[in-house]
C-alpha cells in the first residue's frame, strides 16, 4: 500500500483547547494538538496568535464576522501547522494554512501546489469532526447570540 510507508509508526496525540481568539468581530476557538509529553510551548502559541492578529490587521486574511476555530499542530520537534478554519456560506468550512519550521522567525503561508492537495491529518480530524457536529447543532438551533456562545464554549479535549 503506497498510502502508508512500511516504517510508519502511528502515535497518539492530545487535543487541548486553549483560550479563544477574537479578531475584530471574528471569534475563533483554539486547539493545540501535540504529543502529551511534548505540548505546544507557550512562546510558539503566542507567536501563532500574533501572526493571526497581524494577518487580520493587515488584511492578509479576510475575516468578517466569522465563527470558527484554529488548530495549532505540533508536527515533530520543531515544525508547526497553524490552520485557521471559518464557517462560511452557511455550511462550508474555509481554511487558511500557515507553517513554522525550525528556526523560522515566524509562521508563513503554506504553499499548496497541484490539484490534489492535503487537507487535514488524522490528528487534526479529531477536532474537525467535533467542530462539524458543533456547527451542525448551531445551524439546527435559533442561531442567535446565545446559540453563538454555546457554540464557542463547545470544545473538544482528548486523545486522538
Amino acid at each position: 500500500m503506497s498510502a502508508v510507508h512500511a516504517g510508519y509508526r502511528h502515535l497518539t496525540k492530545t487535543i487541548a483547547p486553549a483560550a479563544p481568539i477574537e479578531l475584530g468581530d471574528t471569534r475563533l476557538k483554539w486547539y493545540d494538538i501535540a504529543p502529551a509529553d511534548e505540548p505546544v510551548p507557550g512562546p510558539i502559541r503566542a507567536l501563532a496568535r500574533g501572526t493571526l492578529r497581524g494577518a487580520a490587521d493587515s488584511g492578509a486574511i479576510e475575516l468578517v464576522d466569522d465563527l470558527g476555530f484554529v488548530l495549532l499542530h505540533r508536527c515533530g520537534e520543531s515544525f508547526y501547522f497553524l490552520l485557521v478554519s471559518t464557517w462560511r456560506n452557511d455550511n462550508e468550512l474555509w481554511e487558511t494554512v500557515w507553517a513554522k519550521s525550525g528556526d523560522d522567525v515566524g509562521f508563513h503561508p503554506w504553499p499548496l501546489e497541484g490539484p490534489h492537495r492535503p487537507t487535514f491529518c488524522v490528528w487534526e480530524l479529531g477536532a474537525v469532526c467535533h467542530e462539524q457536529r458543533a456547527w451542525s447543532r448551531f445551524l439546527a438551533g435559533p442561531r442567535d447570540a446565545a446559540a453563538e456562545e454555546v457554540y464557542l464554549r463547545d470544545s473538544f479535549a482528548g486523545e486522538v
